[in-house]
This record gives structure tokens, C-alpha cells and sequence, in this order.
């Protein structure tokens, strides 16, 4: 190889593999990049309480320790942020973005597990709306993080995916990406994209058994990934589209709770 592509992400752990840290470095090998890790969270899930999700938080210090390892040898290619569990890891993972120059941000702005339904920690999501969005080439939101990020609550159609993106945009957040999924009504797997020009709306075939665990995490580190390797952020975004909707498609069940994405489902389909 003549140059290393160099992504980072700075998100939590996720021990079942499917999202979280453990689903950005698989996603960036498969883009044939070098992948660098800041933990700031680790999440468990319990088997004998229906998989309820436990989140521990590592010490912001610890979290900005670890960036400083990283950016040793100088900026990467890309990065991107998921589950930052405190104000103060939010303003690490700022600071580390605004002292190194840190171009080709990716900021998924995760506000809760997959199973779950509140806002883990509301400071910390009116922290990255404040802090991170303003400094974002790409945000990820679901339906329910552009809702809460947006002010528009639950969003429930097309029309109102783009209105929470403008809105989104507004913020600071130079592309946005709601990603609608399999939750609206239909037969596509819907998602809109705004580059604070045009919208454009992306769709796929909704996939069934919908072995979705990971999905949210493994979109924004694909977009990384692209970036990374100088696609302009449509295509970036576009490829992340196809490359996740191939990871749901080759997914299994891990048990009785979750089923995850299989990230080599895109390289292994050509």
C-alpha cells in the first residue's frame, strides 16, 4: 500500500459485536482503512432482565488520554463520534476536533440503545447539538435523535424527515442524513439527505428478517469510511447505504433478543 487511510472512531463498546466501537473498526477494514479507537462507554446487556442495556461511562480524562495517543501522529482521514456518554466526553471529543483541525467529521449523534426509548443522558444531547453539530460534515441522526434534535418530536413521514434536516442543518451540521430505516409505514427502507441545497431521498427494499443490531453504528462508520477514502459525501453516503442494507441482509440471530449486522455482508455479496 502505498498511503494508509487513517479513520478514527471515539464511541462506546458494545460486547455482542454488533455496534458500537466493535462495528466502526470492522466497518473500517472493510474499506481498506486503518482504524483507531477513543472508548468512552461501556455497554452490557442482561440476559436475565429482557437485555435491559447498562451503560458505564469512562472518565472523560481517560477518553481525552486516549485521543492523545491517536492523534501522535498527526489528523486521519476521517472520523467519526457514536455513544459519548457524558457533557464531558462531549467536550473532549470537541476540543480533540477543534485543536487537530479535524476535517471529514462524521458526528452519529447517539441518544439511546436499540430496544430503548429515552434519552440516556438529555445534557449530553443538547451537548452535541451545541458543540459537535457546528463542526460536523455529516450527522446521522434516526428518527428519533433528528425528533429531539430538530424540536419536532416524533416524525412520522417523508415530508417531516426533511423539515427536521433543515432544521438540523441550521444547527451548524454541514450534511444531514435521517435515517428512517424500516420504521415508516411501506415497503422501502427510507432515509433523506440534505446538503442545505437539495434533498435527496434514498431508498432500499426493507429486508426480512430484519437482523438490524448495529445498523445506526455501522451507516455512519461506511459514510467514515468513504470519506476516508475521498468520496465526495453523496457517495459516501449512497455506499454507506448499500454497504449497510448488505451487512442487515447478512446478519444473524446472536439469540432470543437481537439479531446484528454482519459487516463483511457487502464485500462477501460481489
Amino acid at each position: 500500500m502505498s498511503k494508509i487511510i487513517k479513520t478514527l472512531t471515539i464511541a462506546g463498546s458494545d460486547s455482542s459485536g454488533g455496534a458500537g466501537i466493535q462495528a466502526d473498526l470492522k466497518t473500517f477494514e472493510e474499506y481498506g482503512t486503518y482504524g483507531f479507537s477513543a472508548l468512552t462507554t461501556i455497554v452490557t446487556m442482561d440476559p436475565d432482565n429482557g437485555w435491559h442495556h447498562n451503560v458505564y461511562p469512562v472518565d472523560a480524562a481517560l477518553v481525552a488520554e486516549q485521543l492523545k495517543t491517536v492523534f501522535a501522529g498527526g489528523p486521519v482521514d476521517a472520523m467519526k463520534t457514536g455513544m459519548l456518554g457524558s457533557v464531558e466526553i462531549v467536550r473532549v471529543a470537541e476540543q480533540a476536533i477543534k485543536e487537530h483541525r479535524q476535517t471529514n467529521v462524521v458526528i452519529d449523534p447517539v441518544m439511546v440503545c436499540k430496544g430503548e426509548d429515552e434519552v440516556l443522558n438529555p445534557e449530553s444531547a443538547e451537548a452535541i447539538r451545541d458543540l459537535l453539530l457546528p463542526l460536523a460534515t455529516v450527522v446521522t441522526p434516526n428518527l428519533f435523535e433528528a425528533g429531539v434534535l430538530s424540536g419536532l418530536g416524533k416524525l412520522t413521514s417523508i415530508e417531516e424527515m426533511k423539515e427536521a434536516a433543515r432544521r438540523i442543518h441550521e444547527l451548524g451540521a454541514k450534511n444531514v442524513v435521517v435515517k428512517g430505516g424500516k420504521a415508516l409505514d411501506g415497503e422501502k427502507a427510507i432515509d433523506v439527505f440534505y446538503d442545505g441545497a437539495e434533498f435527496a431521498v434514498l431508498e432500499s427494499d426493507k429486508i426480512e428478517p430484519a437482523f438490524n443490531h448495529g445498523a445506526g453504528c455501522t451507516f455512519a462508520a461506511a459514510i467514515t469510511g468513504g470519506l476516508a477514502n475521498g468520496l465526495p459525501v453523496s457517495e459516501a453516503v449512497a455506499k454507506a447505504k448499500d454497504f449497510v442494507s448488505a451487512a442487515i441482509r447478512s446478519g444473524y440471530q446472536f439469540n432470543q433478543y437481537v439479531g446484528p449486522v454482519f459487516h463483511g455482508g457487502y464485500r462477501l455479496a460481489k
